[in-house]
């Protein structure tokens, strides 16, 4: 980056400006006092305006000493006696006359011994800039509003100003060692910085410099802190602001924003910038529900030609972060725009670690704690939920006024953000404490009976976050695809829940809890027929298109695709497979409803069953007795995680809550 320092020159222009604005203000400041002084003391001089009608009234009772006539249309006299009004008394008076100054009034007042004498109309400085200040100030306005356009706009017209903001190199630095779990699109962007500091060495053989590259990825995966790395390492200006800042209530402001941004840019060349969210103003451009937005059409319009139009903006970077690609006008996409695309996804195993080890520098760590352990327990979850993590295990080992974090604070830290926060004051009846528990229990024996399941990491009836209970799996490693038989599998744990309930309590007594359940299974087996090709019946076919949102461009009308015989025939299958799946899980509880009372027993005494545990049982061995006694409650809620997601079933009241937490997202 490039360091901007102040010269004398700039140093002394602005004092000499800050000296203008404050001797401004006070002039502004004597003329406001002196006008109103001018204004008190016209009311407090004592004078009493009389029309003329009560002016021949005191003449005509000899009430007046003497009179000054003004330029024969005024008169300015004393009173013999004063003149009372409102209880207050007035010694002078002053009067209009309807015509000018004629003889019989003036003999009149020689017939009264008035004293008579006349004098021009003279005017005192007060009145003169009474008169004159509002000229002055109308002046002044314009004054400043020209100056204010010659000097850029930074004031009254900064709305057709670009908002980005030069990155200082005073700012604390992120580099690329402070960036973990993403070493491909590191790899890229180092490549870009290398081009800016040599670009002799690429353009050698032929090559240019990258207009753009568009950072893609899931939120929470470390785009922006990517570009805090990048705006760390690159030697060159690091120009950063958002997407939403192009966009304004005045059509025809986000379009000169561009303009004026590509204008720093190319004057500051070689350079980045980055704009953060660009889907904000990159959109599909389209009818769509409403028609468009002219605003950030315009706006996109602009951006499309500055980056590749007529004119060349050469050196100028631009760098954009997204969540949405899907939602981004091709014409944005293209090469020669954003030559580059660069997936920043969910860490792997070593990210995950990498990611850990970078948060972790600053926390005084325990002998006992291994990062890779705690990586590994974490399958799916973001750069910003492992940052969470740390995080939180350092708060839990400063609530037990521990000196460093242990590994149980990371354990604990790590349900917490996965499975959510125990709430262990909420109070449940023993009936449905019970029902929970077998419930539970009834996920378990699935998971634990059925091969090609992940391993069962820990069964609570102990209310965490908005769910009463949980289930919860881990893999032995990522997964990134699944197959049927994986998948399968996760339709007879669903419907383990449900299962118990019925062999245990009968029919009647079956709860709302397997809502959430019977509705994921129903998700998950539409999709093995119309998106996976698992159906023998439908066969390798994709039924219905993927949702297309109108106001984001996309057709407004929906063309059917299928006929009513193959949709029925869809339906069919999706029942086949759920019937199917739960006589399963039916046969699985009935030849095994042995462990699935240990599992509800042990669940009832100690409410949260940890993996060792649940080998144990599995085993037919008995449990280690409870170091300590807990106050037990709690109710279903069941999750079978691959990845750290929660989808919750609400019913009427918070006690039918029902959680399932599985890896909801299925690659295809």
């Amino acid at each position: 980056m490039t360091e901007k320092n102040q010269t004398p020159k700039s140093t002394e222009s602005s004092l000499m400006t800050r000296l203008s604005k404050n001797s401004a203000l006070m002039v502004l400041l004597f003329l406001v006092l002196l006008m109103s002084t001018q204004l008190f003391n016209s009311q407090e001089n004592g004078i009493a305006e009389f029309t003329y009608t009560e002016f021949r009234d005191q003449l005509a009772r000899d009430n007046i000493v003497g009179v000054v006539v003004i330029e024969s249309r005024r008169i300015e006299g004393e009173l013999r006696v004063p003149y009372v009004s409102n209880g207050e008394d007035f010694q002078e008076f002053t009067t209009m006359l309807p015509g000018e100054m004629n003889a019989q009034l003036l003999d009149e007042l020689e017939q009264q011994n008035v004293e008579i004498s006349g004098r021009l109309e003279t005017q005192g400085w007060g009145s003169i800039l009474l008169g004159v200040l509002p000229w002055l100030l109308f002046l002044a306005f314009w004054i400043w509003i020209f100056r204010t356009m010659q000097a850029g706009g930074n004031k009254a017209f900064q709305f057709g100003r670009s908002k980005a903001k030069l990155i200082s190199p005073d700012t604390p630095k992120v580099t690329f060692d402070d960036v973990a779990g993403a070493e491909e699109a590191k790899t890229e962007l180092q490549e870009i910085i290398e081009f800016l500091r040599d670009p002799e060495k690429f353009a050698r053989l032929g090559g240019r410099l990258p207009k753009g590259v568009l950072l893609v990825g899931p939120p929470g995966t470390g785009k922006t802190l990517l570009a805090r790395a990048v705006a760390g390492e690159a030697e060159r200006p690091f120009f950063q602001m958002s997407g939403s800042d192009f966009v304004e209530m005045f059509v025809g402001v986000g379009a000169s924003r561009v303009r004026d941004l590509f204008e720093q840019g190319k004057e500051n060349a070689p350079c980045i910038m980055f704009i953060d969210e660009i889907d904000a103003v990159g959109r599909h451009r389209g009818a769509g529900l409403g028609g468009g937005h002219d605003e950030r059409e315009q706006t996109l319009n602009a951006l499309l030609v500055q980056m590749d139009g007529f004119e060349t903006n050469a050196g100028v970077i631009l760098l954009a972060a997204t969540n949405r690609p899907d939602v981004l006008d091709p014409a944005l996409l293209r090469p020669g725009r954003f030559d580059r695309q660069v997936v920043v996804d969910s860490p792997d195993l070593r990210g995950r670690e990498g990611i850990l080890g970078v948060h972790a520098k600053k926390l005084p760590l325990d002998s006992d704690v291994d990062l890779k352990v705690v990586a590994k327990g974490t399958p799916g979850l973001s750069g910003a939920d492992l940052e969470n993590i740390c995080n939180e295990a350092a708060l839990l080992a400063a609530r037990d006024d521990s000196d460093k974090v242990e590994m149980k604070h990371f354990e604990d830290a790590k349900d917490k953000v996965m499975l959510g926060a125990e709430r262990r004051s909420m109070v449940l009846t023993d009936s449905e404490r019970e029902l929970t528990a077998y419930h539970e229990a009834g996920h378990a024996v699935v998971g634990l009976r059925l091969p090609g399941l992940d391993p069962l990491h820990k069964v609570t009836i102990v209310p965490r976050g908005r769910a009463l209970g949980i289930t919860a799996s881990l893999p032995k490693e990522d997964r990134h695809t699944y197959t049927k038989e994986w998948l399968e599998g996760q339709l007879c744990m669903l419907f383990g829940g449900r299962v118990a309930e019925e062999m245990i309590f009968g029919p009647e007594k079956i709860t709302t809890g397997a809502g959430n359940d019977i509705e994921r299974a129903t998700a998950m087996a539409r999709q093995m027929v119309t998106r996976f090709g698992m159906s023998e019946v439908i066969g390798l076919m994709t039924i219905g298109q993927n949702e297309q949102e109108v106001f984001l461009g996309r057709e407004l009308g929906q063309r059917r695709e299928v006929s009513e015989h193959k949709a029925q025939q869809v339906d069919q299958e999706i029942k086949r497979i759920l019937d199917e799946s739960l006589e399963n899980t039916r046969e699985i509880l009935k030849e095994h409803e042995h462990l699935l009372e240990s599992l509800a027993k042990a669940l009832l005494e100690r409410e949260t069953l940890n993996a060792d545990e649940i080998c144990l049982l599995n085993e037919g061995k008995s449990l280690p007795p409870l170091e300590e006694e807990k106050d037990m409650d709690g109710q279903d809620i069941e999750s079978t995680e691959d990845g750290p997601k929660e989808s919750i079933e609400s019913s009427s009241t918070e006690q039918d809550i029902e959680e399932d937490s599985s890896d909801e997202k299925i690659s295809d």
